[in-house]
């Protein structure tokens, strides 16, 4: 199994539009750029994707335009589903995966696009292509939002998405049974910021060790994130088992 993060940026994307920040500088002068979060997993001749960013169209052509098996989605936010609409005259559109309440929300905003949908109840894994996947709820108010646990061949990585450090009880109980080989950890600021939906970096590596993580990567980051951060995640960063 290969994991390649696509992106590694929040809602607003690094560097942001007409900001003169000294991150957004130094981005923009070396060239560099946080699209937004997305993971690409390859196992076999298949890929899925998961999250389909507003950057869909970049990410792919920077992954050398694999083709997609299949899309899972943690929430309705648009940053992470928006872009599905990039398969339109692409290839056939992708089935899409998540718990009911996110398939019902992103297939009714795509209702223009023909494509499966597949409701999976959360703590409940199920297997795509070898991979065995289980979403489970996290804390992203006001949105129903899931992490997810991916496991392949005796190595498990884990996904918060978007979400506070308080998820539920069952949740982390969950993470901390599995031994976590990878997590990909929501740090959307830097330590001393406080953010009501997301974790900052203290809060972020607090989280990892609490459950058990043997290693993580910050994703999701903001503009306020600077670049060369410990753990920070970086775009086409790929972890191969």
């Amino acid at each position: 199994m290969q994991i390649t993060l696509l992106g590694t940026g929040d809602a607003i994307g690094t560097p942001k539009v007409g900001c003169d920040c000294e991150t957004c500088r130094a981005m923009t002068a070396a060239g560099r750029s946080r699209l937004r979060t997305s993971l690409l997993i390859e196992t076999g001749d298949r890929h899925i994707l998961i999250e389909s960013s507003p950057d869909l169209r970049q990410q792919l052509l920077r992954a050398c335009s694999p083709h997609i098996d299949a899309v899972l989605w943690s929430h309705g936010h648009y940053d992470h589903f928006i872009g599905f609409g990039e398969f339109y005259r692409v290839q056939k559109v992708p089935p899409a995966y998540a718990a009911p309440p996110v398939i019902d929300y992103c297939s009714g905003y795509l209702h223009f696009l023909p494509f499966e949908k597949h409701p999976v109840p959360v703590y409940e894994p199920f297997d795509l292509f070898g991979v065995t996947f289980t979403f489970f709820p996290v804390n992203h108010p006001p949105v129903y939002t899931c992490g997810l646990l991916i496991e392949h061949d005796g190595v498990t990585v884990a996904y918060t998405a978007d979400t506070r450090e308080d998820i539920p009880k069952a949740s982390r109980d969950l993470l901390r049974g599995t031994g976590i080989d990878l997590l990909f950890v929501d740090a959307i600021a830097p330590e001393g910021y406080n953010i009501s939906k997301h974790m900052n970096y203290t809060e972020a590596v607090r989280f990892a060790r609490d459950v058990g993580a043997r290693d993580y990567r910050c994703v999701h980051m903001s503009h306020l994130v600077p670049p060369g951060m410990p753990h920070a995640g970086y775009d086409m960063e790929t972890f191969c088992w």
